[in-house]
């Protein structure tokens, strides 16, 4: 396994954006991972778990520690067969839309809205990923984590999972790594299960900006609005500060992107402490990032 110094990561990032990693590894087993994370402990390095990059914006300074890249390496989905109901165990770095492909070709219900999420199963997890009424809560049946040394399986009524959150994003379990998810699906009709994916993409590619890089949805959901709307509301669908590259998208409101890849992660960040900012003076609602901020910011 090799450890690189000195990584770029935004090639690693849906936004494409973000500086160097000090070290970075791409774990292909449990027992490289195992490895990974006793070094960082000995030499006292901080860690950050990557998957698919898309729900984070990485500073331009980068990240001072060891990045452990979750990628196609620490990939796989096994299959059991529970008669009327299917179980899917995913390893952490499987592409969501993968996993939810795969249910989709066995014909199963359920997991239908995964297929258009760009993320990796471990991220899904971490934020209790969802879209279209579905979310991953809806599905799970246990995760599996490593933390302190010990592989631990926990049944995902204890994984706190609500509206983008779970215990994972917790100060406490800080230090655990989502290794897997177990989710329980019903069967049904393929053709009926095939229409609802492609009914889904459909109505994603004609709403939302997927052929621009962005981080998915920008904002978290206010209590009783839509960000989407608010930013709207308050004049900004494709509003932008200057000709970095970093704009609001005129084709959803709710997502910022980064035309042709040429903004840096400081353009964009300050296109959304703007747009944070102006829909609070507008509205009074002050909007709260989707979006995870990683590494040294000023």
């Amino acid at each position: 396994m090799e450890i690189r110094e000195n990584v770029i990561l935004k090639p690693y990032t849906t936004f494409k954006a973000g500086g160097p990693a000090d070290l970075f590894a791409e774990p292909s087993s449990r027992d490289e991972l195992v490895e990974l994370i006793e070094k960082a402990q000995r030499e006292g390095l901080e860690t950050f778990i990557l998957g698919a990059g898309s729900n984070i914006l990485v500073s331009d300074k980068g990240f001072r520690g060891l990045v452990i890249r979750l990628g196609k390496q620490f990939a796989g989905i096994d299959v059991k067969d529970l008669s009327d109901q299917m179980e899917l165990t995913a390893l952490a770095g499987t592409s969501l839309a993968l996993l939810g492909n795969r249910a989709a070709s066995e014909g199963l219900k359920g997991a239908e809205f995964c297929c258009g999420i760009p993320g990796s199963v471990g991220g899904a997890v971490y934020m209790n990923a969802g879209a279209y009424g579905g979310e991953i809560k809806d599905i799970a049946v246990k995760v599996t984590y490593y933390k302190d040394g010990v592989f631990t399986d926990i049944p995902a009524a204890d994984c706190g999972f609500g509206y983008r959150q779970s215990i994972f994003a917790q100060d406490d379990m800080k230090d655990a790594v989502i290794v897997a998810l177990t989710i329980r699906l019903d069967k049904g009709d393929k053709e009926e299960v095939a229409a609802r994916v492609a009914e889904l993409k459909q109505n994603r590619c004609a709403s939302q900006p997927v052929d621009v890089p962005s981080a998915g949805s920008t904002f978290k959901r206010p209590t009783g609005y839509f960000a989407g709307t608010l930013i709207q509301e308050s004049g900004l669908k494709g509003f932008a500060l200057d000709d970095s590259g970093a704009q609001v998208s005129p084709k959803h409101a709710g997502f910022v992107v980064n035309n042709g890849g040429k903004a840096s992660a400081s353009d964009i960040r300050r296109l959304i402490d703007y747009v944070s900012d102006k829909v609070y003076e507008l509205n009074g609602v002050r909007l709260e990032t989707e979006v995870r901020m990683i590494g040294e910011w000023d």
